[in-house]
């Protein structure tokens, strides 16, 4: 079983979600845990990319977090806990662009923004460590 580092994880599965599906990518080695980082529109990255990275089976795909279920399902569930009369609106957000705004702006008037951040990231963590395990990695504590 290869180890990743938590720090690299999460900041590789920030990465690949700081833009669309697909834009930014990022990949573990299953032979050393080291995490690669790539980009569409960028080449610029100062370290070496293995040849062989988007087709080998020795490198597992960071997941972007729609493929986790922490997009719009993830919000859904928050505003059904913490604010359920409000979950139509809030789904009515998510048919639209611009969905993530609206919807930061509903929960500052409701004075949860900071109750949603920290339930985004205890389900961001929670969802990387199951990730782990489903696929054989071990996570190394910082």
């Amino acid at each position: 079983m290869v180890a990743v580092k938590l720090d690299d994880l999460s900041m590789a599965f920030d990465f690949v979600n700081y833009a669309a599906p697909m834009e930014h990518n990022a990949y573990v080695s299953l032979d050393t845990g080291k995490v690669y980082w790539t980009a569409d529109s960028n080449d610029a990255f100062d370290e070496e990319i293995p040849d062989d990275l988007e087709t080998s089976d020795r490198y597992l795909a960071i997941p972007h977090k729609n493929d986790l279920d922490l997009g719009k399902t993830l919000a859904l569930r928050f505003v059904a806990q913490e604010l359920p009369e409000c979950y139509d609106q809030v789904e009515g957000f998510f048919r639209r662009q611009g969905a993530y705004a609206r919807f930061k702006d509903l929960l500052e008037c409701e004075g949860v923004l900071d109750l949603w951040y920290s339930f985004e990231a205890d389900s961001v963590e929670r969802a990387l460590r199951q990730w782990c395990t489903e696929n054989g990695l071990e996570i190394l504590e910082p």
